[in-house]
């Protein structure tokens, strides 16, 4: 198919319609290439995502790093310090890409957003302590660090936001959960005016897992759709249905909460909203639209982070509408319906949540591990 021109390209299409479209992936390549410059320039693009895994695959793939990890390595670095060398330097250089965007829109876009140590998604003070390190590391004002959206991690959120650190909270699936994480960087910015400090330039966004909550939701829901199970045709009427109807009733918890008067007085002293952010976007149902996620839950004031072949098929076929607030009764029912087939959605998002570290944990471990052997490679070590 011939490129599409830039009145044409539905990515371009979004930015339009109020939606910020940002790439979950980082990889040398893309820098080196100019292939993030190009996506910054023809789609529109005013955002970066990483986290562990992205990370992992682009450092133990290819050889892209090994010349950085065998200098590192010859001047006695650690494997932390080796890890943290290169994911600071390919974030700054991304950030420097987006700083156009982020200077354009007056700090409300142009972020890229490095994950804290997933070993510390329970741990409020180890958050904040890497927090700070990594913020200084990368010295960005365009930087995001990613925080877990877990319990224990509320008083980090709002700490950091005092701190005027900007925060992408992530691994979020439950809508009680949001509310928490709305609240705590509220609170985070009035603890800054209590103190005298500027708001308008510390940001915050609420990344919302998508397609990992109806992978498990829909497999329970399969175990009721045969003929016979008198919970057969309910079963099937939710089956992909329950992600996007929570990212639906999430956008209205939005509205309520950044239309409130606790909000208004902040935006009064420069605060934005902290954003919605579609997370996990890309489709695991083959049999589904692999931009399921994307053309579903178009609408001001959100982002979705799409994986970059999420990214290229959304150029291709994606069809952008504003659509987030469409079917808002049928997304209530769907939320509330699923307890009439016996499933619990808080116990399921609770399972997520922990399942969400622990997929982020592993590929953190295995970078290290990855670095490490590059490391001994790299200094001849037998």
């Amino acid at each position: 198919m011939s490129p599409k021109t830039l009145e044409q390209n539905p990515l371009i299409k979004l930015e339009s319609l109020g939606q910020s479209i940002w790439l979950d992936y980082i990889h040398k390549n893309i820098l080196n290439s100019g292939e993030l410059r190009r996506m910054i320039e023809e789609d529109g693009l005013s955002g970066l995502t990483s986290n562990p895994a992205i990370f992992e695959k682009a450092i133990a793939e290819g050889d892209d790093y090994d010349e950085a990890i065998q200098q590192l390595a010859l001047a006695s670095k650690t494997t932390e310090e080796i890890y943290r060398s290169l994911v600071v330097s390919d974030i700054q250089e991304a950030a420097d890409l987006l700083r156009p965007v982020y200077e354009q829109s007056e700090g409300k876009d142009g972020y890229v957003s490095l994950e804290v140590s997933p070993k510390y998604a329970l741990d409020a003070y180890q958050t904040i302590k890497e927090g700070r390190v990594l913020w200084q590391m990368v010295n960005r004002p365009n930087l995001m660090l990613k925080v877990p959206g877990t319990q224990a991690c509320l008083p980090a959120i709002r700490q950091l936001a005092h701190a005027g650190i900007n925060v992408n909270v992530t691994l979020l699936f439950s809508l009680e959960r949001y509310c928490e994480v709305a609240w705590a960087y509220l609170a985070g910015l009035e603890d800054r005016v209590a103190h005298s400090l500027p708001i308008d330039r510390t940001v915050s966004v609420a990344s919302f897992f998508l397609s990992r909550i109806d992978v498990l939701v829909d497999s329970r829901l399969e175990k009721k759709m045969h003929p016979g199970d008198p919970q057969n045709d309910v079963a099937r009427m939710l089956h992909g249905q329950t992600a996007i109807s929570s990212a639906k009733v999430a956008y209205q918890i939005f509205h309520e909460i950044f239309k409130g008067e606790r909000f208004q007085k902040l935006k009064e002293l420069g605060a934005v909203p902290q954003r919605l952010l579609w997370a996990s976007t890309s489709t695991k149902n083959q049999f589904e639209s692999d931009i399921k996620y994307v053309d579903a839950l178009i609408g001001p004031q959100t982002i979705n982070t799409l994986p970059l072949k999420t990214f290229n098929a959304y150029r291709d076929h994606g069809n952008p509408a504003l659509r987030l607030q469409d079917d808002l009764a049928h997304a209530q029912q769907v939320m509330e319906q699923l307890a009439e087939v016996g499933i619990n959605i808080n116990y399921i998002t609770h399972q997520l949540e922990e399942e969400g570290i622990q997929k982020f944990v592993e590929p953190f471990d295995k970078l290290m591990r990855t670095i490490e052997a590059k490391r001994v490679a790299g200094k001849g070590t037998p």
